[in-house]
């Protein structure tokens, strides 16, 4: 159906799934999204006139009636993902397309290719979708992730399979460092000529709160939005760069995919951002949910608990010398913890000699 948005005259699909997303995508009306087969499926930017025009939907397309019975055809657009999240807020997510680029069934497509294509599937557990289905089949999680190994080596044809946390705990530095930056640059340099700096820093590793901020806050809140990746985006980069050249491969020749707990990551992974354009490949090729996990689980009729526990590869796995996983700990990813614990060891009591701090 048609709408007018702000001056503007757009063609929407109410969308069927949106429950899949976060609530950050949902709020305040956000959730109108765009499909690719349809003609006119971009806002057309409407000119204000003393005339009264009207917009008349034919068979061939779209057309302007002036009051003066003048007719004008508007050209359709084409949209993509990239444009859906760089729009205002009219459009905010393709549903559609991400779930056509950033299913399983995209992945089988490529798997089906894998051969021909000469790609090294990489696999990238994230501890969340660990836990996940750990709870659903009722194991620990190092079971779970043994068991997930040989899942996806055995039966999604992946040749790696590496663990987020590791990845999380390279973002968790790396954000410390820039919140240290940002804290010096405030309040201790601040009298030296181009350190202005924004406090507070806003860290977050969700894509839904990201695209909510940037359409309804924009510049305004951007400033003080941490720029460190996400461990998605990070590991992203340690295997298509780091990994790769360690294979002697290149970057495009690494079909890399990221088992996430959230929906948003597909969108997260779909960012021009995370494009490699000398390679024409993305750091992260596809996303697959916890659920479409489970869900092919049952699809391929897999007695999951009675699988054989595989050795874990250990290049980006937190293994201790015991065998065990480990990571850092505490809520929101870690992410409140190491600020409050970085800001006691290098801002507050810089300096000091207690072991308790």
């Amino acid at each position: 159906y048609q709408r007018r948005v702000r001056g503007k005259i757009v063609c929407i699909s109410s969308g069927n799934g949106m429950d899949k997303f976060s609530g950050g995508l949902r709020l305040t009306g956000l959730d109108d999204f765009i499909t690719p087969g349809q003609a006119c499926i971009k806002p057309v930017s409407i000119p204000k006139k003393n005339t009264l025009a009207k917009i008349q939907l034919e068979d061939d397309g779209y057309f302007e009636i002036t009051a003066d019975h003048k007719k004008e055809r508007l050209e359709p657009a084409k949209i993509n993902l990239n444009d859906c999240l760089a729009c205002s807020g009219c459009i905010t997510s393709a549903e559609s397309v991400l779930i056509t680029a950033q299913s399983k069934e995209e992945y089988f497509t490529r798997l089906a290719n894998k051969t021909t294509e000469n790609k090294i599937f990489v696999i990238s557990l994230s501890p969340q979708s660990r836990a996940s289905v750990a709870a659903h089949f009722n194991l620990n999680i190092y079971s779970a992730h043994r068991k997930l190994i040989t899942f996806f080596k055995k039966h999604l044809g992946a040749d790696y399979v590496f663990d987020t946390t590791f990845s999380r705990d390279l973002s968790l530095l790396e954000i410390r460092e820039e919140f240290v930056s940002r804290y010096r640059k405030t309040y201790i340099e601040q009298e030296v000529a181009g350190t202005e700096s924004h406090l507070p820093m806003l860290a977050s590793a969700c894509p839904g709160w990201i695209c909510y901020a940037e359409k309804t806050h924009g510049e305004f809140v951007l400033p003080y939005i941490s720029t460190t990746r996400s461990p998605q985006q990070v590991m992203g980069s340690l295997v298509k760069v780091y990994f790769a050249n360690k294979l002697n491969k290149k970057a495009n020749e690494i079909y890399h995919t990221a088992v996430m707990p959230c929906y948003d990551k597909k969108l997260e992974a779909s960012r021009e951002d995370f494009y490699q354009e000398i390679f024409e490949t993305r750091d992260v090729d596809c996303v697959l949910a916890s659920n479409e996990i489970l869900d092919v689980i049952q699809e391929l009729k897999v007695d999951f608990v009675s699988l054989e526990e595989s050795p874990l590869d250990t290049l980006f796995t937190n293994v201790d010398a015991s065998g065990q996983l480990f990571g850092s700990v505490g809520g929101s990813g870690g992410y409140f913890g190491g600020h409050f614990q970085i800001r006691s060891k290098r801002i507050i009591w810089e300096g000091s000699d207690d072991p308790g701090i």
